[in-house]
């Protein structure tokens, strides 16, 4: 059951990843478009904001989930099967304390801005930081996950 329901989760995170990427490239080319006229929609530059931001955190969540985030194990491959366990316990036990940081930090960040409006747009500040919330939550599941993993092996 909980293999479904990360299945789903996974497949629901691309779907709006894919969803942000369409609105992302319609925004900027609406901005484009309309400067080029000379009649520039001024909101266009703020939303595109929002947009990467939200976008730079789907695929960041993405990339935590199917485990392909970038990482260099030259060093930690040469070590000992003893001592690479070791590390890598120790290195997602970091993972996990960064994606906690990260989405304790967000959260003060989602509060304290909640009452603040973007400049162009009618929406709250809160809106840009909302996502991240999502993503170190996730990184802390994930890394947390992955301790478990790394534990039981032998």
């Amino acid at each position: 059951m909980l293999r479904a329901l990360a299945g789903g989760f996974d497949r629901a995170v691309a779907l709006v990843a894919c969803g942000l990427v369409v609105a992302l490239l319609v925004c900027v080319a609406l901005g484009v478009v309309t400067r080029a006229l000379r009649d520039p929609f001024i909101w266009t530059d703020e939303l595109s904001r929002f947009l990467m931001v939200w976008l730079a955190v789907f695929g960041w969540v993405l990339a935590t989930r199917k485990r392909i985030h970038v990482r260099i194990r030259f060093l930690q491959d040469r070590l000992p099967d003893p001592a690479h366990r070791y590390v890598e316990i120790g290195i997602q036990a970091a993972m996990t304390l960064f994606g906690a940081l990260v989405a304790a930090y967000a959260v003060g960040l989602v509060g304290k801005n909640h009452d603040l409006e973007a400049t162009s747009l009618p929406i709250s500040m809160s809106w840009l930081y909302a996502p991240l919330v999502l993503g170190g939550a996730v990184t802390a599941l994930q890394g947390a996950i992955e301790v478990i993993g790394a534990v039981r092996r032998r």
